[in-house]
């Protein structure tokens, strides 16, 4: 016979919900980034001089501040899927600042990396880290607030016959 606590659903523990959620919020970003990078044929960030630097510090900002805004969007009792709008704002505002840090990081020159942060969040790229934090928050909440049970075989719990 199988104990309650295997048959009883329950939520995902909120710290598991945002490890989940900050790895898929990450996948969906680096991708979407890709994928847009290369249908737009343009770079993610053009920061003269940056190299790479930018993005990833841009990136490492952006997850931070996701994991952080998710956990605390978590703390509250019964989470509010409206929190997921505004987890994707501060993704989105501090990733800006993110890039213009590694580029500063990189050694360019402050104008130029305020100005490159601002044209990755005003082009289809900060639209991209947006919607991925949006739907990754959403499904970090959803996590959260389910009520589901372990899936189960058809034939699993017959012990009657």
């Amino acid at each position: 016979m199988t104990g309650a606590s295997e048959t009883e659903g329950g939520p995902v523990r909120r710290s598991i919900a945002v490890a989940f959620a900050s790895v898929g919020f990450a996948a969906l970003a680096i991708c979407g980034l890709g994928v847009t990078s290369l249908v737009l044929d343009a770079d993610v960030i053009t920061t003269p001089g940056g190299g790479q630097i930018p993005g990833i510090v841009g990136m490492i900002v952006a997850l931070a501040v996701f994991a952080g805004s998710l956990a605390a969007a978590l703390r509250a009792p019964h989470p509010s899927f409206w929190s997921a709008p505004v987890v994707a704002l501060a993704v989105f505002l501090l990733y800006g600042g993110g890039v213009a840090m590694g580029a500063a990081i990189a050694g360019v020159d402050p104008a130029a990396a305020v100005a490159a942060a601002g044209r990755t969040l005003v082009s289809w790229f900060g639209v991209i880290v947006a919607a991925a934090a949006v739907v990754a928050a959403w499904a970090g909440i959803a996590l959260v607030r389910t009520r589901a049970r372990r899936p189960r075989w058809g034939w699993e719990g017959d012990e009657d016959e």
